[in-house]
């Protein structure tokens, strides 16, 4: 043991004497490893935004949402010109209704692959009380939603099936609209207006991260949400699907009519309330396994399809499918990102290699006096290669924390979320060891097998 710590020893003291040559051999080492702590790092953020996300949008959710009316009778006008019926089509004047309560029963009756299903209603409201106002959603729904989307209470309760079905004027809130209208006191059995309704506060939800990408998808943010039953808005509120003289000559109703559409407009009070047609916002649905979410996509969209009278008026969005797509396409990024990190790891012990090989001509001399003084050519190998791998971790040791350093900097600079794990750190430092001690052993190996004789007498 103590012929190798002396052997080190002299490995050190040659590092030590060329202190620039050894700092140079070891860039592409430091530079290699920080790149490949800092590529896994924004991948491993990456993978952990779209866990997020999923679980937020839930798993196993299918989302329907109305389409723009416009489109939907721009879609029903192609379709009654191409059966060359116009003459027949003309004379029927055909009302489509939008997304219903009726729709919410048809599907779940029919399809046996649902596990939770919810109707949702929303308003964008002013919510105030004691003179505190806040913009906030206000948001209509079934018992079942609190369960499709896994959201927890931080205080209170959940409404209950009673109160649900009775549409009693109760609510449960958004931390962000617990905090700004009730700043100094408990909101638990306080009242707050939505709108025009009184709401009695039962419960507050624990808050939780929505982006833009989530809301694209037809996902709340719950955080500045006034949830309320969905009876509730329907009977205080406002209820979409009643129609009457008011809302068909006031609101912008469209009417299909064989081969075209006409628009009715007047006065709605200002209510608006012919212009959307769809009783519901949209309709959330939770599938009881992943394999069947396509097949139930499917299966709803001809359900409304027909009971929508061949009128496309809907959307249907699977979620979860589009994140994971998103996370294969992310991943095939960074593979693609970390083999380039790879590539400077690998023209890092290329350097190593390339500057002891020129250690070992510029040492023949002292290779020759070390093997006359009874080295023998394991101990020149060892020192050699001594040499090369402290070269190598030590680049290794920087390349980490200039890595650390360079994902800190990405998430302050760009706002992309790093996370370096332990696991990287300890690869990248593995790998920079690897290195130095592969490419190090060709040259340890030239210098080993010098001729003694030979090697004394080169100047």
């Amino acid at each position: 043991m103590e012929r190798y710590l002396q052997i080190l020893s002299v490995s050190l003291e040659a590092v030590f004497l060329n202190k620039s040559r050894s700092f140079l051999t070891a860039l592409g080492i430091i530079f290699g490893v920080a790149a490949v702590i800092a590529m896994m790092a924004i991948g491993n953020g990456a993978r952990q935004e779209i866990l997020n996300q999923i679980k937020v949008v839930g798993v196993n959710n299918i989302v329907i949402l109305p389409q723009n009316q416009n489109q939907a009778a721009n879609d029903n006008t192609k379709d009654d010109k191409q059966t060359g019926n116009d003459n027949e089509k003309a004379l029927q004047k055909k009302y489509v209704s939008g997304l219903t309560l009726n729709d919410v029963e048809n599907i779940k009756n029919i399809l046996p692959t649902i596990q939770y299903i919810t109707p949702v209603v929303e308003y964008k409201v002013t919510a105030s009380t004691n003179g505190k106002k806040v913009n906030a959603q206000l948001t209509g729904i079934s018992t079942a939603f609190f369960r499709i989307f896994n959201l927890s209470i931080r205080k209170g309760a959940f409404f209950t099936p009673q109160q649900a079905t009775n549409g009693e004027p109760v609510c449960v809130i958004g931390p962000e609209v617990a905090t700004r209208l009730f700043p100094d006191k408990d909101p638990l059995g306080k009242q707050l207006k939505a709108g025009n309704v009184w709401l009695k506060v039962i419960g507050i939800i624990k808050g939780l991260r929505v982006d833009k990408k989530a809301e694209k998808m037809g996902i709340l943010d719950y955080n500045r949400t006034i949830f309320t039953p969905l009876k509730t808005i329907l009977l205080r509120y406002k209820d979409r699907s009643l129609i009457n003289q008011a809302s068909l000559s006031g609101g912008g109703q469209t009417f299909f009519i064989g081969g075209g559409s006409i628009t009715l407009f007047g006065g709605d009070n200002g209510q608006n309330q012919g212009a959307n047609n769809n009783q519901l916002d949209k309709i959330v649905v939770q599938v009881k396994e992943s394999s069947e979410l396509v097949p139930t996509a499917k299966v709803i969209k001809k359900i409304l399809t027909r009971r929508h009278q061949n009128t496309q008026n809907f959307e249907i969005k699977i979620p979860e499918l589009l994140l994971r797509q998103e996370q294969k396409t992310k991943d095939i990024f960074n593979i693609v990102l970390g083999a380039i990190a790879g590539i400077s790891l690998l023209v890092g012990g290329i350097g190593i290699m390339n500057i002891m090989l020129a250690s070992v001509m510029e040492r023949i001399r002292e290779i020759g006096v070390r093997r006359a003084t009874g080295a023998t050519q394991k101990d020149i190998i060892f020192q050699f290669l001594a040499e090369s791998t402290f070269i190598s971790i030590t680049g290794g040791v920087i390349g980490v924390l200039l890595g650390v350093i360079m994902a800190k900097v990405i998430t302050l600079t760009t706002g992309i979320l790093t996370i370096v794990s332990f696991w990287s750190i300890l690869l990248s430092f593995g790998v920079a060891a690897a290195v130095g001690i592969i490419f190090g052993y060709l040259p340890a190996k030239k210098a080993a097998q010098q001729d003694p004789v030979e090697s004394l007498r080169h100047d």
